[in-house]
């Protein structure tokens, strides 16, 4: 099966008076590169969401996100009121002013704030991470359905290519044919005495130049290959890249023994479908 690496989840739950939100967006990229971002009091669990991330999503370009809004009387950030007040009074010496005034200047004064860390209870790193595995199912749920129009479209354009593989195959020998007959009229417009054994020997050695049969058959390989390991294998992504890989260097060779339009023709019309698989499969997982 395919699975595509573009996908989102979003699910948001209440842990006391917590309400926590986490939200998770992937693209496609060659490695796991996660960018996480988690509140201060969360970051010694930041080693761990990125395992999960890489365990689970196995690769992409990964954004994750969570949030935290206190909804109770705590709050994670207290006013240090000893602070404000001597700012306060140095204020009032300073110059005529009203107590909202000064209020406000005291309050953009360093210090004025104190950020104390909450601690991490066991129960809320539970319901943590219960919500993070809800968000990577939910995104490996748009990944599967995306991959399952890839696939679609993929292994469409393999069959393409498959067909004109059978076309390539049934005007082989009439290629064969025309290329000897092309030499033989050669030498027969230059009027001269040959040795037809020789002749022969060296059209044999000629023509196993041009000659296509094993690419035909390896490029066959490749394209039944191809069909196996996207019905049967994953995360299988960079495996299919590879063997786009070989089906593009068959479908190369034969290019360069065409010595026949048609055939050119036909390699161009795979060549075309080739590309359009390997853009496609740049962002399977």
């Amino acid at each position: 099966m395919i699975v595509s690496m573009t996908g989102f989840g979003k699910k948001e739950t209440q842990f006391e008076d917590k309400h926590i939100s986490i939200e998770v967006r992937s693209l496609n990229s060659k490695n796991a590169d996660i960018h996480l971002r988690t509140p201060s009091y969360l970051r010694e669990l930041d080693p761990e969401i990125r395992k999960v991330l890489t365990q689970k999503l196995h690769r992409g370009k990964i954004d994750a996100n969570i949030y935290v809004e206190f909804n109770g009387e705590s709050a994670p950030t207290t006013i240090n009121t000893a602070v404000v007040k001597a700012y306060m009074a140095q204020l009032e010496t300073l110059g005529h002013a009203t107590e909202s005034e000064r209020m406000a200047l005291a309050m953009r004064l360093p210090d004025t704030l104190s950020s104390e860390k909450d601690s991490l209870k066991e129960e809320e790193k539970k319901v943590l991470f219960a919500l993070l595995d809800e968000v990577v199912k939910e995104l490996h749920g748009f990944r599967t359905d995306e991959g399952s129009e890839l696939e679609k479209d993929v292994l469409l354009r393999i069959q393409l290519i498959e067909k004109h593989l059978l076309t390539v195959i049934k005007i082989d020998p009439e290629r064969q044919k025309k290329i000897e007959n092309k030499l033989r009229n050669s030498l027969e417009e230059l009027k001269v005495e040959i040795d037809a054994n020789r002749f022969e020997q060296e059209l044999i050695f000629y023509l196993e130049k041009f000659d296509i049969t094993e690419e035909k058959v390896r490029l066959q390989n490749h394209l039944n290959y191809f069909k196996e390991v996207i019905t049967n294998e994953f995360p299988n992504g960079k495996k299919l890249g590879f063997i786009a890989q070989e089906i593009g260097r068959e479908i190369n060779t034969i290019g360069s023994k065409a010595n026949h339009a048609d055939l050119q023709t036909l390699v161009v019309q795979m060549k075309d479908e080739l590309e359009k698989i390997k853009e496609q499969l740049l962002n399977v997982l």
